[in-house]
């Protein structure tokens, strides 16, 4: 039996006419704390509320020591005065990068709050107390990969992987597994936050947060 599939075309809005009129919220000075961590945590909360899936997920953007940028998303995991903590490999090509240049760059976006928080610092290595205290939270299978040493390098196929991972499997079997040596976390410790609420017309509120030695000015800033 042939079976034909009939095509059809939808013509797609031109690029130009792909726009929303933000209208959900303002910031005013009056309305924040005065310490942007706790800024943080009450967007942070209220975005949990809204956000279906992974609120936590945030825009990494970093750059080598030639100046060329590089970005992917990953889930943040803790923040405290201590900074804001994602967990990789080390031998990524994140790992390699952030071991050249240090300095990072967060970006949160919660489109249905019309909100976006940027976060920038420097980046450090957590604690190896702290990444194994993590590490034993996650599921099995997630410690599992960790252990396939293989984040960011060329592979054969998806068939090598997933042979790789079930003799994993089977050498962890009735055993607990402990993060390699060459996985943990990274914390983001902020030198500025940047807090975007989208407005009517394009003029956002753009409030930002810079640490002047041990105090943290705020400033309004153009949108």
């Amino acid at each position: 039996m042939r079976v034909i599939v009939e095509r059809v075309t939808v013509k797609a809005k031109s690029l130009k006419d792909l726009r929303i009129e933000y209208t959900r919220g303002g910031l005013a000075e009056s309305e924040i704390d005065a310490d942007p961590l706790v800024q943080f945590s009450i967007w942070f909360d209220q975005a949990r509320e809204v956000t279906g899936h992974e609120p936590n997920a945030m825009t990494l953007a970093i750059a080598d020591t030639d100046g060329f940028p590089s970005a992917r998303v990953v889930l943040l995991k803790e923040f405290d005065q201590r900074g804001f903590v994602f967990y990789t490999s080390y031998s990524s090509r994140k790992g390699d990068i952030l071991a050249e240049n240090p300095r990072a760059s967060l970006l949160f976006y919660w489109p249905e709050l019309e909100r976006q928080i940027r976060i920038e610092g420097n980046c450090v290595k957590v604690t190896r107390a702290q990444t194994v205290a993590y590490f034993e939270s996650r599921p099995r299978g997630s410690q599992i990969a960790a252990h396939l040493g293989s984040q960011s390098q060329v592979v054969s196929s998806r068939e090598e992987l997933a042979a790789k991972y079930r003799f994993l499997e089977d050498e962890f079997q009735g055993r607990s597994i402990q993060p390699p040596d060459y996985w943990g976390g990274y914390a983001v410790i902020p030198s500025e936050y940047e807090f975007w609420q989208g407005r009517p017309n394009r003029l956002h509120d753009r409030i930002r947060y810079r640490l002047d030695e041990d105090a943290w000015t705020v400033e309004r800033l153009g949108p």
